[in-house]
């Protein structure tokens, strides 16, 4: 954590002591709790991201040819390197995540990230017609080098192409000043 956020932190908690001075306790976990809730789960997916695109060995769990993994012994393995999740709060991850970033096996006994892996994994999706547009976000210090080397998968299996406009600039901000670069799907089909 770097000096601002424990300042900020500080701040916030001084800020919060102060308006909620004639509040029962009660009142100030009803407004806090949710707060508190978003902070975790964006915490849990950051980690499951990390885990099962990435590096599943970094707490011991081994991915199969489609990227599955059993979700109680990630749970124990999380657990053992000092992440304790609970099943629940991963189901709430993945119900709730708004770019489907994972998903359970239909008997939930198994878990998985979508897409993004940098690790060799066939997610089984088929090949299928793009719509005729898609977009593709990243931050402005790239774009000289995708005019000259064009887009490239990077350590990644495949180039991040989204649906739409919006999409694409909350992925080109993840990055930097965000730029949205428009593809001709259709076209290369």
């Amino acid at each position: 954590m770097n000096w601002q956020c424990l300042v900020l932190e500080r701040l916030t908690v001084v800020v919060v002591g102060i308006c909620f001075m004639q509040k029962s306790f009660r009142e100030i976990w009803d407004w806090l709790k949710p707060v508190m809730e978003k902070r975790r789960h964006v915490k849990i997916s950051k980690f499951l991201s990390y885990v099962l695109r990435h590096h599943p060995g970094s707490i011991g769990i081994k991915l199969d040819s489609g990227a599955w993994t059993d979700v109680e012994n990630l749970i124990q393995q999380a657990t053992i390197k000092g992440m304790r999740i609970t099943l629940d709060e991963i189901k709430t991850v993945v119900r709730e995540n708004d770019k489907q970033r994972f998903s359970f096996s239909e008997d939930g006994l198994k878990i998985r990230a979508n897409y993004g892996h940098s690790i060799a994994v066939d997610l089984g999706y088929s090949p299928s017609k793009p719509p005729a547009v898609l977009y593709h976000g990243t931050a402005e210090r790239n774009l000289e080098a995708i005019r000259t080397n064009g887009l490239r998968k990077g350590n990644r299996q495949y180039v991040h192409l989204s649906p739409d406009f919006d999409t694409a600039i909350s992925v080109g901000r993840q990055h930097g000043k965000p730029v949205v670069i428009k593809v001709k799907s259709g076209q290369m089909h």
